[in-house]
């Protein structure tokens, strides 16, 4: 890979505070507040719930899978972009500010169907929104800086992320949730203070956007018409696809991310749904664990990103995997509330390192002027069996009754998917300028 420009400082920044930006997006709709809240006060039960939560999370996932590879293929052919992720990121606030109109049961009866559909719709056009556009935010770092600080850059702009997503909850849980009165007005009975955190992501999300668009350098080539790079992204794509015998190591690498990721994403998905559904947690202290997981995570985030440039990104992910299983297990089983919520803290240490390292292990592996590319294909093995995981709960957590049985068939992607990464992939240490 050659070495880009030199960026300033303030647009590798601005490039970080997009994860800022983001990031609250996972935590406060996706993980804790609305999905426990869903679990709790929108669903049917608690078991339905969490299983139909689980199917349309599956469901975004194969979408993000069959779209995610086409749109890289397609954005290295139109140049530019900054402005897929601006349109993608207005999706998904959109999405987010719709939450506001869901209500919980205790306003539309004993069944919430109309509610139920609101908030599975409006999270996964929003979840769409927002993973297709990590696609090509995520492409734009190995322009921004040398390969030599790729993993350092990743691992603060994860570790930023996640101080957004604790910021997030802290400011919900403090001025919103556990205000009495709530500001503006807000009314408890109808859960208004709770549902107010799909427009605060909505928000949140926009105005964080804008260091990137405005200081962040789009050094992708001037590229075709729209329609002519839709044709000749399809083709590319189909070579590449073709071709594959040509980039081993990558394809290695997505396979085995394919299987790990799937595990891990499944379990901080579905861990706040577990939370309200196995130990009974409310929504305040679900929201009390994603503050904790948040800051271990941005620690490890922080702390491993040092290690990934000096240890090698797939060293770091294999300490990350290692880390995640050796918890993993006692999280599930165990019965006590305590020790649940200080093991799920724990497992953010891990979590964040692996998302950290394997972006920067992708950003050094990808060809030159095919980042986008790469980086959509990318996203599909983050996501072409990312159905599987929340699919399996579902069906599992229906057939057995079972809330643990569910979310324990995620432990076996992680295990597969590190043993794949550990054997197969051969890739180099530290990355050096050059």
């Amino acid at each position: 890979m050659t070495t880009p420009p030199p960026t300033r400082k303030r647009g590798v920044l601005a490039w970080c505070l997009y994860d800022w930006a983001n990031s609250p997006f996972t935590a406060v709709v996706t993980s804790f507040i609305i999905a426990a809240w869903f679990a709790g006060a929108v669903a049917a039960d608690p078991v339905s719930g969490q299983s139909q939560w689980a199917f349309m999370q599956g469901a975004v996932a194969l979408a993000i899978a069959v779209l995610a590879p086409f749109m890289g293929a397609i954005a290295d052919n139109a140049g530019k972009r900054k402005p897929w992720i601006f349109w993608l990121t207005l999706v998904m606030s959109l999405a987010c500010a719709a939450l506001w109109f869901a209500e919980p049961k205790v306003a539309t009866g004993a069944d919430g169907t109309g509610s139920v559909l609101v908030v599975l719709l409006a999270v996964g056009v929003a979840t769409l929104g927002s993973e297709l556009a990590i696609v090509f935010y995520n492409a734009m770092l190995p322009g921004l800086v040398s390969p030599r600080y790729v993993g350092r850059v990743s691992g603060w702009a994860w570790g930023l992320g996640y101080f957004g997503g604790l910021t997030a909850l802290v400011i919900l849980l403090f001025t919103f949730i556990q205000g009495d009165p709530p500001p503006f007005g807000l009314d408890k009975v109808s859960h208004e203070h709770i549902r107010i955190s799909g427009p605060f992501v909505a928000l949140w999300t926009m105005v964080f956007m804008l260091p990137l668009l405005f200081w962040t350098p789009d050094r992708a080539p001037p590229g075709k018409p729209i329609g002519q790079a839709v044709s000749a992204g399809a083709r590319q794509l189909w070579r590449t696809i073709v071709q594959a015998r040509q980039y081993p190591q990558v394809w290695r690498f997505l396979l085995a991310r394919l299987l790990y990721i799937d595990g891990v994403n499944t379990i901080f998905v579905m861990g706040g749904i577990f939370a309200a559904t196995v130990h009974g947690m409310k929504v305040e202290e679900v929201l009390m664990l994603g503050i904790a997981l948040n800051i271990t995570a941005g620690i490890g985030a922080f702390g491993f990103a040092w290690l990934d440039d000096h240890l090698g990104a797939k060293q770091t992910i294999l300490i990350g995997v290692a880390g995640i299983l050796a918890i993993g297990v006692p999280l599930i089983i165990l019965e006590s509330t305590l020790a649940f919520f200080i093991l799920a803290s724990a497992f953010g240490l891990f979590f964040g390192p692996v998302q950290a390292a394997s972006r920067s292990l992708m950003a050094r592996l990808a060809p030159g002027g095919m980042e986008a590319e790469m980086f959509g294909l990318y996203a599909f093995s983050g996501k072409a069996t990312a159905f599987a995981g929340p699919w399996l709960v579902g069906i599992v957590t229906l057939a057995t009754d079972s809330a643990r049985l569910g979310i324990a068939v995620a432990l076996p992607f992680v295990l597969v998917g590190g043993l794949l990464l550990w054997l197969t992939v051969d890739t180099p240490g530290p990355a050096k300028d050059g």
